[in-house]
């Protein structure tokens, strides 16, 4: 069995080694900042996404932080939050905020690992996809709603809906 396999089948593996196995595998660009966490960078169509996934023991969560700069005029602030609710109202899992003070959008998902449950890989991979796939659905919403100075409902009208179905 290889690493891969081998980390996305174990029952007691660190998440943040399975992220890193994970990192590996996609070859993206990690970094392994400390022995609970992880930050990395993927390369979507809009942009890099940088990614921070942390293991509490704490609480027993998974945390991941996907962040991408957009500059969010203080005009415009209160047209890019309703977006981000509109956004937020639509996702099943995680949501966006902002980080004003560093010119970023945010989009935070926590996996929780109480009692000692442990996280596949498929878990941890399917969240990092879910925290890329929201990013690419909105960042169009979010430009479109800063550039062209269009209302939040017409930028939420062109976020990509999932397709269902084949061709």
């Amino acid at each position: 069995m290889d690493t891969l396999e081998h980390y996305l089948t174990a029952e007691d593996a660190d998440p943040i080694d399975i992220v890193e196995t994970l990192a590996s595998h996609h070859a993206w660009d990690f970094d392994r900042v400390a022995d609970n966490q992880i930050a990395m960078g993927i390369e979507g169509s809009w942009q890099t996404y940088s990614l921070s996934l942390a293991w509490s023991p704490h609480d027993e969560t998974l945390r991941l932080v996907c962040t991408f700069e957009l500059d969010v005029p203080a005009e415009r602030r209160p047209a890019v939050l309703e977006v981000i609710d509109g956004a937020n109202d639509t996702l099943w899992s995680g949501s966006f905020t902002t980080w004003p003070e560093h010119n970023m959008i945010v989009f935070r998902y926590g996996l929780n690992l109480a009692g000692d449950a442990s996280a596949s890989g498929t878990q941890i991979d399917d969240m990092i996809t879910a925290a890329i796939e929201a990013c690419e659905r909105y960042y169009p919403a979010f430009q479109i709603s800063l550039e062209d100075g269009a209302c939040p409902q017409q930028a939420l009208g062109i976020a990509m809906s999932q397709a269902y179905g084949r061709a």
